[in-house]
């Protein structure tokens, strides 16, 4: 499971908002760049990037493209970006800006035959990013309900050949107030997609809780790293570890969840324990 710190961008400013409402704005830097170097000094490979304002008026701002070549091309870094990408022309811009991954969620509900064309374009590079509400999906920079309930919809979205998705829970989103693990573990079963976890993640039994499912393939975190409560080079190592020691536990290689392998997190967090004593 990889990490992906998040850099919220708003008016050329590093923010983050509280449940997606403009109102709510915590800024935390003015330079995205240098935090995205931050990152990456930290441990970090990839990095989530949001052009907010673009998600509000449903268009990209054309400073972010420059931006997220500079975050490619200066850190090293892989890039998964989003906010007002509703066109293949944005995508292609993006890809071409040296985006690994580019994020497409009102675009899903509103014009879903143009993600199934771009996906049959740009195969990977595509993500599907699914924010919800009360059971119900939300666009528009998550400030509309589609009237769509979320899980029948997730369970469509491989039909548009999409084979990664974000999945926000927005009454987590910036509150700290922890990861629901068994309704990422149910949402990768029943879409068989690649899950990344975005919402409410503040310490490391999170990331521990989400690693536990072994169904969800990467993780968000934005608030907890900005104030604090979770210290990005620990989860990045803590997270590495597990891999390992699971990988090394299987006699399959931690290909099956057959063998007699370490079938709990806690087993694998004990193991690294001993280690370290």
């Amino acid at each position: 499971m990889q990490i992906l710190p998040s850099i919220d961008v708003l008016d050329g400013k590093v923010v983050r908002l509280a449940q997606g409402d403009y109102n709510k704005v915590t800024v935390y830097g003015d330079d995205p760049l240098q935090q995205a170097r931050d990152f990456a000094a930290l441990g970090a490979s990839w990095v989530h990037v949001v052009d907010l304002e673009g998600a509000r008026s449903g268009e990209p701002t054309p400073e972010m493209f420059r931006l997220i070549r500079r975050i490619a091309f200066k850190t090293g870094l892989k890039v998964q970006v989003g906010g007002g990408v509703r066109d293949i022309d944005t995508v292609a811009k993006y890809v071409k800006s040296g985006a690994t991954r580019i994020v497409m969620g009102t675009a899903l509900v509103k014009d879903p035959e143009m993600v199934a064309y771009a996906t049959s374009i740009f195969g990977g590079n595509i993500v599907a990013d699914v924010a919800a509400k009360d059971g119900e999906v939300y666009v528009e920079g998550w400030r509309e309900g589609a009237g769509v309930p979320v899980m029948e919809f997730c369970k469509g979205i491989a039909n548009l050949g999409v084979r990664h998705m974000v999945f926000t829970d927005i009454d987590r989103d910036g509150m700290r107030k922890g990861i629901d693990a068994a309704f990422y573990k149910k949402l990768a079963n029943t879409t068989q997609l690649s899950i990344c976890a975005s919402g409410g993640v503040s310490d490391l039994g999170d990331l521990k809780a989400l690693e536990a499912v072994e169904v969800v393939s990467g993780v968000i975190v934005g608030r907890a790293l900005y104030e604090g409560s979770l210290k990005l080079d620990s989860a990045v190592k803590l997270l590495e570890s597990l891999a390992a020691i699971r990988e090394a536990s299987h006699s399959c290689g931690g290909s099956c969840s057959s063998c007699n392998g370490c079938d709990t997190v806690d087993d694998l967090v004990a193991q690294i324990d001993k280690i370290k004593a």
